[in-house]
Formats: structure tokens, C-alpha cells, sequence
């Protein structure tokens, strides 16, 4: 059986930013071992090293059972380490400020072209460096300190706001700049994102991680909802320049949130590696040769190309649900997914104590699936709407178990990489089902082809689940 060994966490006995360094991070048999620094509450020494606390610390050192509604509600449990907070709390700050950009970069490029066209290009420019740059910025979260990694980073993408804020409140009106800079801030953002997760499991121990990946995804959906909402509020009141300069200023508090994480440099303890093609390469072999991390993406991949119907809404909105308005079926039918990512995300205290991580992953995709095909089934916007933030929640659940796994299952010296794949995947596998399900509705019609994309995505989920064991046996 997969088990992932249990941590030992060392406790950070301040709130200034220090933290001591620990053997954190647990890796599956398979995947062989890793370690890691932790921080966290604790008492430690005035100095702010704290006294290492074993994982298998007596029961009365453990944290009491939650009882009453309390275990339903989030597992709050990492915010109580220092580190693992300020790096959370960068991302609640950033979350919707990085969606007021993402409404304001097409709508300002609509607005120069009047071409819909020009956005689908704006789209790919950024989506091309963002893939290119996140495969090698995993391979160089893996041989540099991620601190610092995560300050240029978010610094670089600071200061592409703060250009976009520039090019608008003079007018430029060009869209080559437009689209340069979002290709610019989009390579930033894939060099920061394997950074910045692959650091959870040197802040949070293995038994925290699903907790910890449900907190930050609860977050990033609920940017997701409110971001767009507040955007399409703001822009009539206060125009495109102020709304960029709002995610700008939003990031300096990113960047100052990350200079007082505690370093975070390889723990292999030898000198820097050279992040180049040799060592992306590695890792995909790493993947290949662990079946837990490569089952897991298969997950992902089999969810995302052939159950995200989100290229179908607009036709089901103007053929299938036009009764009951158009717009309203728009809204509500793009609304559903993230809303119900956000309810799994509060209520995540009922699944992220599970251990059985493997088949919270088997289960979660295959509810997705089953709650696609039902959204398809559906003559109710209504009831597609409840079908669809049913498959948000099921999301919600694999993003929370499939991230602990790639954290856990995989040594810290691959962990960047393995993050640079996830963000790779996580980006392009909606892009190809847009494409996909695009094809399979304007052939076959949208409520079939949603139902059978659903419909899919069970059976290929079932299938590799019985072909391949590893995945339903690994737990921590």
C-alpha cells in the first residue's frame, strides 16, 4: 500500500517571520522521501527556532476534535502557522485583484478593435509563455531558494500592472503593448505559481496539506466569482486606468507578505543547479516513473478535457434556456462551477481530514463527471445550474486531494517541477475540452454533448481506477 510517511514539524514561536527548519514533508513509498521547513505555532526559544514536535506526539499534545457544526465548516488548522498565513494571505489579497486585470485586459482591447477576434489572440499570447515559462519555472523553484524566487516574481508581475495602469491613463491605445505586456505578466505568473505552491509543504506538515490546499482554493474561486462582478461594477464608475491600478497596488502587499516568509533554499543542501531543458526533461521522467503523481494528472487531464462544458453556455444559454432570458441563463450557467468550488471550500472540514487521498481523487472525479452528464440531462436551467455547482464542489475536492498528493508524494527537490506540470495542465486542459466540446456541440447539439463528455469522464475515470491500483491505495 502507497502510505506517505507522517512529518515532524517545528513550531515557529513568533509572529515576526522567523521559523525554525524541520524534516517536513512526507513522500509516498514509491516516490521515495523528502524533507522540508516548517513554521507554525509553538513554543519555541525567544530566538524564534522553535522545539521540534514530533507528528506522533502523544494525544494530549494533538488538537482537540472538532465537534458540533465545527467540523463541517473549513479545516482553518494551517492558519494558525505564521509562515503558511502571510503566504495565504498574499493570495486573498491578490485573488480578486488579479481578476479585476483579467476583465480589464479584453475589455480594453475589445474596446480599440471592436473585434472579438483580438481578445481570442490576447488570450493565446498570454497562455503561451505562461505554459512555456511555468515548465521552467518549476525547474528553477527546484534549485534556487523559492523566497526569493517568489519576490521577483511577484515583483515582476507587480510592476506589469503598474505598466498597464501607465499605457491606459495616457491612452496609448495600442494593442501590440497590451498584448506584450500580458505576455510579459503571464511568464511571471508561470514562474511564480510552481514556486509558490511547491512551498506549502515546507510550511504546513503532510496531514495539513489537504486543509491547506482547500483554504488556497477557496480563495482563488471565490476571486474568480467576485473579481469579474466587482470589475463589470467599477469600470463605468471609475474607468480601465484606476482598476489596473488597484491590482498593482494590491500586489505590493503580495510582495510584502513574501519578504517575510522564511528562506526557503533546496534542502539537498548542494550548490545551485542549472534550471535548463536537462532538468525539465527530469522531470517528466520523475512523473513517468511514479505512478501515484502520474495517475494524478491523468485525473485532472481526463476531468478537464472531456467534463468542462464551459464553450457550450453560450448555445445552451440562446437555444436551450432562452425562456428564461438569455442573459440570466449566461450568468447563472458561468456562475454555478466556481460557486459551488466555494461552498466545497467552506464547508471542506467534512473531506480534508480524509486519508485515503487516492480515492477522495477517484471519487471526487467521477461525482464531476456524473454531475456534468446531469447538468446535460437537463430540460431546467435550474436544475442544470444545482447539477453544475454540484460538479463545483466534486472540483473543489479533487483540486484539494490531487494538490496534497503531488505535495506529498514527491520529494522536495521535484516538487517545483511537478507544480510547473500541474499549472501546465490546470491551464491547458479547459482550452483543449473548449475546443472539444465546441466540435462535439455544433455536431451534435450542446445538451447531448455535455451529457456525454459527463458520461465519459466516469467511465475513463473508472477504468484507470480498476487498471491501475495505485492511485486507490495511496493514503497517508
Amino acid at each position: 500500500m502507497y502510505r506517505a510517511r507522517k512529518p515532524v514539524d517545528t513550531s515557529d514561536s513568533t509572529d515576526t517571520g522567523s521559523a525554525g527548519s524541520t524534516a517536513s514533508a512526507a513522500a509516498a513509498t514509491t516516490a521515495g522521501t523528502g524533507s522540508g521547513t516548517g513554521s507554525g505555532p509553538g513554543t519555541g526559544s525567544g530566538t524564534g527556532s522553535g522545539a521540534p514536535a514530533s507528528a506522533d506526539a502523544p494525544e494530549a499534545s494533538r488538537p482537540a476534535v472538532r465537534r458540533g457544526w465545527r467540523r463541517w465548516a473549513m479545516d482553518t488548522r494551517p492558519l494558525r502557522r505564521p509562515a503558511f498565513r502571510r503566504l495565504w494571505s498574499s493570495t486573498v489579497v491578490t485573488a480578486v485583484g488579479s481578476q479585476l486585470t483579467a476583465v480589464a485586459v479584453p475589455k480594453q482591447i475589445y474596446d480599440i478593435t471592436g473585434s472579438s477576434a483580438w481578445v481570442g489572440y490576447a488570450s493565446l499570447a498570454g497562455l503561451v509563455p505562461m505554459v512555456v515559462f511555468a515548465l521552467w519555472g518549476g525547474a528553477v523553484a527546484d534549485t534556487v531558494d523559492r523566497r526569493k524566487l517568489l519576490l521577483v516574481t511577484n515583483t515582476g508581475i507587480a510592476l506589469t500592472s503598474l505598466l498597464f495602469w501607465v499605457q491606459a491613463v495616457t491612452r496609448l491605445d495600442s494593442v501590440v503593448v497590451l498584448m506584450v505586456l500580458l505576455a510579459v505578466q503571464q511568464a511571471f505568473f508561470g514562474l511564480n505559481s510552481p514556486a509558490r505552491n511547491a512551498s506549502i509543504a515546507r510550511l504546513v506538515p503532510a496531514e495539513e496539506l489537504p486543509a491547506a490546499n482547500a483554504l488556497g482554493s477557496t480563495v482563488m474561486q471565490t476571486g474568480l466569482v467576485a473579481g469579474p462582478l466587482l470589475a463589470g461594477a467599477l469600470i463605468p464608475v471609475i474607468g480601465l486606468p484606476v482598476l489596473y491600478l488597484i491590482d498593482a497596488v494590491a500586489l505590493c502587499v503580495t510582495v510584502w507578505a513574501v519578504l517575510r516568509l522564511p528562506a526557503l533554499p533546496p534542502l539537498t543542501g548542494k550548490s545551485a543547479r542549472r534550471a535548463g531543458l536537462r532538468e525539465v526533461a527530469a522531470g517528466f521522467r520523475y512523473i513517468s516513473g511514479h505512478k501515484v503523481l502520474l495517475l494524478s494528472f491523468l485525473a485532472d487531464i481526463i476531468a478537464m478535457v472531456f467534463g468542462m462544458p464551459r464553450a457550450l453556455f453560450p448555445q445552451l444559454a440562446a437555444q436551450t434556456y432562452a425562456s428564461e432570458g438569455e442573459g440570466l441563463a449566461l450568468g447563472l450557467l458561468f456562475a454555478a462551477i466556481p460557486l459551488g468550488a466555494v461552498a466545497g471550500g467552506l464547508f471542506s472540514g467534512t473531506f480534508s481530514r480524509a486519508r485515503r487521498h487516492g480515492w477522495m481523487v477517484i471519487g471526487a472525479v467521477t461525482a464531476w463527471g456524473a454531475a456534468v452528464a446531469g447538468s446535460g440531462l437537463s430540460g431546467s436551467l435550474w436544475a442544470a445550474v444545482a447539477f453544475l455547482a454540484v460538479a463545483g464542489i466534486a472540483d473543489m475536492v479533487s483540486m484539494v486531494f490531487r494538490g496534497a498528493i503531488l505535495l506529498s508524494a514527491a520529494t522536495d527537490e521535484m516538487r517545483g517541477r511537478m507544480q510547473g506540470v500541474f499549472t501546465v495542465v490546470v491551464a491547458g486542459g479547459p482550452r483543449l475540452a473548449d475546443v472539444l466540446h465546441g466540435t462535439a456541440g455544433s455536431v451534435l447539439g450542446p445538451r447531448a454533448a455535455v451529457t456525454g463528455g459527463g458520461l465519459l469522464v466516469v467511465a475513463l475515470t473508472l477504468a484507470l481506477a480498476a487498471a491501475v491500483p495505485a492511485l486507490r491505495r495511496y493514503r497517508v
